[in-house]
C-alpha cells in the first residue's frame, strides 16, 4: 500500500464485526437456507446447495448474526478468506462465516474490494490457523486492518470503476443462465416430453416450429424398453453410445495459466497451456462429486477425478449427449468406496432414447448459436475479470489514479 494510506481495525471501520453460528442445526426438507463457507466462491454467493433448517433455528441464528443488504461476508473455515458483498436483501442464515457490517454502501464496496486484493489475501493467509483444517478466529477479523481512502471522491471512483466491471461480469452470468435454460427447455420439449410428436399425433402443427423441422418428427409412437417413444427412434445403453474415458492428473500448481480450461468433478478448476482433449466436449465427474456433467466450450484438460465423453456410435451430437447424460441421475450410480465415485460399468447400463439423425441435426442447428453466445460471454467475463484483478491493487494502493483508469 502507498505510504499515504492510513489503516484502522475492521471493528472501527465497520459498525460491527460478528460471525455466524458454529452449531450444526438439523437439516429440514422444507425450511430456511443456511449458508456456510463452501457457498462463497469467486466473490459470489451460491445458494444452489445450501441446506435447509427450521424456522426456530433460523430465528435463533439471526438473533445474533442477521445478514443485511450491503454487509460483507468472509469464509472462516476451510477455504479461508473468500469475501462476498451482499447487494440484495438476503433471506438466509450463516454458519462459520464472518460478518462485516459496514457503515454505508460505499464503505461496503471499499471493504469488499480490499478483501479481494493480493495484500489482504496474504494477510489473511498469515493469520489463518489450524493444520488439518484452516480457520480464522473472529478476533482476528475484528483486528484486521483496513486502509482508508485518501478522500471520499477517490473512494467513490474506485468503487465505481471496479463495480462496473463486476456488474458486466454478473450480467454475462445471468445472460448465460437464461441461454442455458432456453437450450435445456428445447431438449426437454423435443427429446423428453416429445411435444412435436404429440402435436402431430393429435393432428396439430408443433408449436413454435417451422414446417421443414416439423417434418423431421414422426406422428406416432412405438413401444420400447423405456415405454412409448417416437416411431423410428431407438433405445440404446450409454455403453453402446459413448465411452467414458479417464482424465489425467494435473497438479493444482500447474492450473494457473494459459487458455485451456481444466475441469474437475465439480466443473472448471483452473487453466493450463496444454490440452488433453480437443473440444468442444463433455466432462463427467468421477470422484468427489460424481455424475456432475459439464460442457467444455473449446479444447480442455479433464483431470483424473473425471471422465470425458467419446461418442462411439451413430449418435454424434455432443449437444444432445450433454443434456441426455445430465438427466440420467448418474450421481446415484456410485462406486462402493469411502470416497464418492461414479461406477463406469453401472453408468454404461443406463438406457437412452436415441432420436433420428435428422432430428439431431436440427437440434444442433438450434443449439449451436446459443452455445456460441454462452462461450463469447464467458470469454468476455474472463477478460473483464483479468482487467479488474489487475486494476484492483493498483487503484487501492494509489499506484494508479482513478482518472487514468476511467
Amino acid at each position: 500500500m502507498a505510504s499515504d494510506r492510513r489503516y484502522i481495525p475492521a471493528s472501527e471501520f465497520c459498525a460491527s464485526v460478528r460471525d455466524g453460528t458454529h452449531d450444526s442445526p438439523k437439516p429440514f426438507h422444507h425450511g430456511r437456507k443456511l449458508v456456510t463457507s463452501k457457498n462463497l466462491t469467486s466473490g459470489r454467493l451460491d445458494l444452489s446447495d445450501a441446506y435447509l433448517i427450521s424456522e426456530e433455528d433460523f430465528a435463533a441464528i439471526n438473533k445474533r448474526s442477521k445478514v443485511d443488504q450491503w454487509d460483507v461476508l468472509i469464509s472462516m473455515i476451510g477455504t479461508v478468506g473468500e469475501p462476498c458483498l451482499i447487494k440484495e436483501e438476503p433471506d438466509f442464515a450463516i454458519k462459520n462465516i464472518g460478518l462485516f457490517k459496514p457503515k454505508s454502501e460505499l464503505d461496503a464496496k471499499w471493504l469488499y474490494y480490499y478483501l479481494r486484493s493480493p495484500e489482504a489475501k496474504q494477510r489473511i493467509k498469515e493469520q489463518a490457523r489450524g493444520t488439518t483444517q484452516q480457520y480464522i478466529p473472529l478476533g482476528a477479523l475484528r483486528d484486521f486492518l483496513i486502509p482508508l481512502a485518501v478522500n471520499l471522491e477517490e473512494q467513490k471512483a474506485i468503487a465505481r470503476i471496479l463495480g462496473t466491471l463486476d456488474d458486466k461480469i454478473e450480467l454475462n452470468r445471468r445472460m448465460n443462465a437464461t441461454l442455458e435454460a432456453m437450450a435445456r427447455a428445447l431438449f426437454q420439449s423435443w427429446f423428453v416430453d416429445f411435444d412435436p410428436v404429440h402435436a402431430k399425433a393429435a393432428g396439430r402443427p408443433p408449436s413454435g416450429m417451422d414446417a421443414p423441422t416439423a417434418a423431421l418428427f414422426p406422428d406416432k409412437f412405438q413401444d420400447s424398453a423405456l415405454g412409448e417413444i417416437p416411431a423410428g427412434w431407438n433405445v440404446a445403453t450409454i455403453g453402446e453410445t459413448i465411452e467414458l474415458a479417464y482424465g489425467k492428473p494435473l497438479k493444482e500448481e500447474n492450473r494457473n495459466g494459459g487458455s485451456i480450461a481444466v475441469f474437475g468433478s465439480n466443473g472448471r478448476v483452473g487453466w493450463h497451456n496444454e490440452k488433453l482433449v480437443s473440444g468442444p466436449g463433455i466432462v463427467v465427474g468421477r470422484k468427489g462429486n460424481p455424475g456432475i456433467v459439464t460442457w467444455a466450450h473449446g479444447d480442455f484438460y479433464p483431470i483424473d477425478t473425471t471422465f470425458y465423453v467419446v461418442p462411439i456410435a451413430e449418435c454424434r451430437s455432443l449437444y444432445f449427449l450433454y443434456y441426455a447424460l445430465s438427466i440420467q441421475n448418474l450421481a446415484n450410480l456410485g462406486a462402493d468406496s469411502a470416497v464418492p465415485g461414479l461406477n463406469r460399468n453401472h453408468a454404461y447400463m443406463s438406457k437412452l432414447v436415441i432420436p433420428s439423425g435428422e432430428a439431431l441435426e436440427a437440434f444442433d442447428e438450434q443449439i449451436a448459436p446459443i452455445f456460441s453466445q454462452i462461450h463469447a460471454n464467458d470469454h468476455q467475463s474472463r477478460t473483464l475479470a483479468t482487467l479488474r484483478d489487475t486494476l484492483l491493487p493498483k487503484l487501492l494502493s494509489g499506484e494508479l489514479s482513478t482518472a487514468t483508469a476511467a
